[in-house]
Parts: structure tokens; sequence; C-alpha cells
């Protein structure tokens, strides 16, 4: 197995540095001196640059390496799940961005403190942070064990850890003297980086086919005998196990329920369209950044289908049966994507995908670190002082908002680490809880905010239990939980989708239960005068 780059791949990478070096020494020429530009760029971001900013977000390095593997595995069907999403993103721009842009807020959180009290917007502030940890820091993880695969061949923990250290200084150096706005300028660029990286993927390994593009869509459609067509978009049947996910009728209540809370409940998703000009455009920019999602994540599923006619079709390959193939390294189960570039790559084609891999990374870590900063200062720091009487000036807080980038790439670096060393040491699954730890927040954010937007129910302490409840209950749903408590016999497998439906209606039931003494706000009522 050869993991050695090519004079090829070399002058692709000082090409990628030298783009990023002077991208970012051109960005950061004009300095943030107050909240207003550091966390929401002035208000000024374009619009398209937004809506690429949302896309970059919302994908990662386990978007790069997992979606090949869903056209490898599996079929089209993820593609249907978007329903859900223009779902929600119809929804959001319905109900909670007018709000945001008439309460003038820096978080989403701060629209709790106006119906429920500072409290609850620190509880649901607190309740983002802990999951985002988890998942960034595992995103980060995923990508970092990517690199050391590639750069140094080995995935022995010096290497891994250098590579963390390499991702995470590189995006705090990028986005931690101009904040937002260079966040949003760093993820066009690179989104451009790896949908490229994924195009060139997709030439050489179709160019690597012998046969017709009419001849491979053939055999898709008849994989083999008796088999279900990988070309199939649409799923209509009752499967609730985690097999059955991306079917129809999960796209349109789990999967909305999902993109809901990340369009509209969650910073790292909903900062991006607080920095357009106002509602109107934030609207266009998150309708758009859906319908782009759609194209972009066909490039990484095709790329699956691709390898699928590659290594398990030897008829149209016009080879002898192949043997089953080893999908691992050093001991560690690798997708199939990465299989292929550990081992048949072309030369230049496997330093470009080093650095798409990269470029999904830094997307989604600079976002993290400025959104989570964001809700560290304007929910609970600037709160603090304010509380103390302490007048101080914007400067001080864009400092803090600084500091805090630090202090979040400090912790995301460490959780990537951790997710090293827990997953050699126990049998207990971290990464796959990390990964899907933000379900288990969106749960009770999504009863919380349910409660708020369309009840006048709800108070500080209902907050609190309603996003426990939540917490608690999707954690229940794991196999590795339920394990504990259910005999063998009653163990079931629930797909997270339905996990999250279930979660959220005992979250909303929950926060429904505290009667709101604070009088409502007209603007907030659940007539919603939008």
């Amino acid at each position: 197995m050869s993991t050695l780059y090519s004079g090829l791949d070399w002058l692709v990478f000082g090409l990628y540095g030298a783009m990023l070096l002077g991208s970012g020494i051109y960005f950061n020429r004009k300095k943030s001196n107050n909240t207003q530009d550091f966390f929401l760029g002035g208000n000024t971001i374009p619009t398209w640059m937004v809506a690429i900013s949302i896309l970059a977000t919302s994908q990662s390095a386990a978007t790069f390496l997992g979606g090949p593997d869903q056209g490898y595995q599996g079929d089209l069907s993820y593609l249907a799940t978007n329903i859900g999403a223009i779902i929600a993103a119809i929804l959001v721009t319905v109900f909670l961005v007018p709000k945001f842009y008439q309460q003038k807020v820096f978080t989403v959180y701060e629209l709790l403190e106006k119906r429920m009290g500072s409290s609850a917007k620190k509880q649901a502030g607190i309740m983002y942070l802990f999951g985002r940890i988890f998942a960034s820091g595992a995103r980060l993880y995923m990508a970092a064990l990517a690199v050391a695969m590639i750069l140094f061949g080995n995935i022995d923990a010096e290497n891994v850890i250098i590579a963390t250290i390499i991702l995470t200084l590189v995006g705090l150096l990028y986005t931690v003297f101009s904040g937002i706005r260079t966040v949003i300028y760093s993820d066009v660029i690179q989104c451009a980086v790896y949908v490229s990286a994924a195009v060139f993927v997709i030439y050489f390994i179709y160019t690597a086919i012998p046969a017709s593009f009419s001849q491979i869509v053939e055999a898709l459609q008849h994989p083999a005998p008796n088999a279900p067509s990988k070309l199939a978009l649409f799923k209509f049947d009752w499967d609730f196990s985690s097999a059955g996910v991306f079917n129809f009728w999960s796209a349109i209540t789990g999967f909305m329920l999902l993109n809901f809370a990340a369009f509209g409940l969650d910073q790292d998703m909903t900062q991006r369209i607080l920095t357009c000009k106002n509602a109107k455009e934030a609207n266009k920019a998150m309708l758009l950044s859906v319908l782009l999602v759609i194209p972009v994540m066909l490039l990484f599923i095709v790329i699956g289908l691709l390898l699928f006619i590659l290594y398990q079709r030897p008829d149209i390959m016009q080879m002898s049966a192949s043997s089953e193939l080893i999908q691992s390294f050093q001991g560690e189960k690798i997708t199939i994507f990465m299989y292929y570039v550990l081992n048949e790559i072309p030369s230049g084609v496997r330093g470009l995908v080093t650095i798409g891999i990269i470029a999904a990374a830094l997307s989604t870590l600079n976002s993290g670190l400025n959104s989570m900063s964001s809700v560290i200062v304007n929910d609970l720091y600037r709160p603090f002082k304010e509380k103390q009487t302490m007048s101080l000036p914007e400067s001080h807080y864009v400092k803090a908002g600084q500091v805090g980038m630090i202090v979040v790439a400090g912790a995301l670096c460490l959780m990537a680490i951790l997710c090293f060393y827990w997953q050699r040491y126990t049998d207990m699954p971290l990464l796959k809880f990390a990964l899907s730890v933000m379900v288990f927040s969106y749960s009770g954010l999504l009863g919380v905010y349910f409660t708020a937007l369309f009840t006048q129910r709800g108070n500080e302490r209902s907050v609190f239990w309603a996003l426990m409840i939540g917490f608690i209950v999707t954690l229940f749903f794991q196999p590795y939980v339920m394990s504990i408590f259910l005999p063998q016999a009653w163990l079931f497998d629930l797909g997270f989708t339905w996990q999250l439906c279930i979660g959220s209606f005992i979250s909303l039931v929950v926060c429904m239960l505290g009667r709101n003494n604070k009088v409502d706000d007209k603007n907030l009522t659940p007539c919603l005068d939008t």
C-alpha cells in the first residue's frame, strides 16, 4: 500500500497552501471593531455567499468520506431526504427568520429570553455548546484520521494528534482576527476546493471503467440478480429501523425536524443567515443553500456508485471475479472511498483529494469556532458583565470573542484526541454517539422552541427539564444504552429520525407543563405576526 506523494501532489499542496495564506492575509486586512462586525459581518454579506457558506457548514469531512459509502452500499434515496430539508427551510423562513431580525439578535437563543427569561436562553445555549463540541470534535477527528492515513502513511497516535493540531491551528488562525466575515469568505473557497476534488475523482473513476454511460446506468439499475436498483430515489416502505431512515416517511417527519433544528435552532448554521442585510435576503440565502445541497451531495454519491462498478462488477470491468475487499487500514475500518484513495487513485488526484478533505474539515471547523464563541460571549459572558453593571466598550467583547474562539479550538482539539483514544480502549462507540449528539440536543431544543412559538406555556424550569428529558429519551434509544436496561428479547432498532420525533414530542409535553408567569411578548405569540 503506497501512500507516497508524487511531485504533482506536492505541487497541488503548494498551490493550496499559497491560496490559504494569500486569502487569509487578504480577508484579515480589516479588523472588526465591534461585535456587530465580528459576529454578524455588519449585516453586509452578499446573499449568494451566505448560501454557499450554509452549504459548506452543512458539509464536513464526514460527508466527503461518507457520501461515497452511501452510493457504494445503498442507492440515491438519501437525496430524497431533501424534501424534508426544503419543508424545514420554508418553515424557518416563515416562523423564525423574521423574528431574528425584528429582535436584532446575535444568537438564536436570545428569542427564548424574550419569551421565558434569561435562564432559558443560557440553558439552550449550553445545550448547543455541549452538542456542538462533541459533534464538531468528532468530525475533526475523522478528518485528522484521513489526513494522517494519507499524509503520514499510518494512524499512529502521534501522527493523528499532529494532524488534529494542524487542522485546528489553520482553522483558528484563518478566522480569529476578522470573525464571521472571514469565515464566510473562507467557506466559499473551501467549498469550491472540495467540490472540484469530487468532480476530478468522478472523472478519473469514470474513465477507468471500460463501459459506456448507458452500460453503467444499466449495471446500476440491475446491480445483481433480484437486487433492487441502486438508482432508486424514493422508498415508501414502513421501516422504522436504522436501515429505513432514508425512506419517504422519514424524510417528511424526522428529517424535516432535523433540518428545522439545524437551520433555525443551531447557531452554527443560523449565524450565517443573520449576516444578511435583512430577513428577505436571509430567506433567499437559506432556500438557495437547500437547493445547492442536492447537486453537491449527488456528486459524492455518484463517486460511490462508480466505485461499486469498479469493485463489485468484474463483468463490466472485464476482469475475473475479484476477491472480497478488505476495507481496513492498520486495524481501522475505512470507507470505500478511503480504500480507493490509499490504493488506486492517480498521481496528482491524491493531493487534490487530501486538500478536499482538509477544505471540508476547515469549513466545518471555522463555522463552529465563530458560532460557539458567539454563544459564549453574547448569551453567557455579556449578560454576566452587564448584571454586574459594568459598562464595557464593544472592543472588549470583540477580544472576548477572539479568546472564546481560542478556547473553543482547544476544546474541539481535545475532543478529537479523546475520540482517538476512546475508540481504542473502550467498547462503547463514542464516535457514533458524538456524530449523532446534535440529534440528542435537537430533541430538547425543538420541544422548547415549539412551546415558545406556538403556545403560551413554559417557563425557565420547564425549559431545563424539557432539554434534559429530550436528551435522555434520545439517549435511551441507543443500542448500547438499551442493552443495559432491557432484556435481550426486548431490544429493538429505531432509526435516529424516529428517535428525534419521539424525543421532540416528549420534550414539548414536558415544556408545556410549565406555566408561563412572564408577560408574553406579542411578537412571540402563537399567531406570529410576520
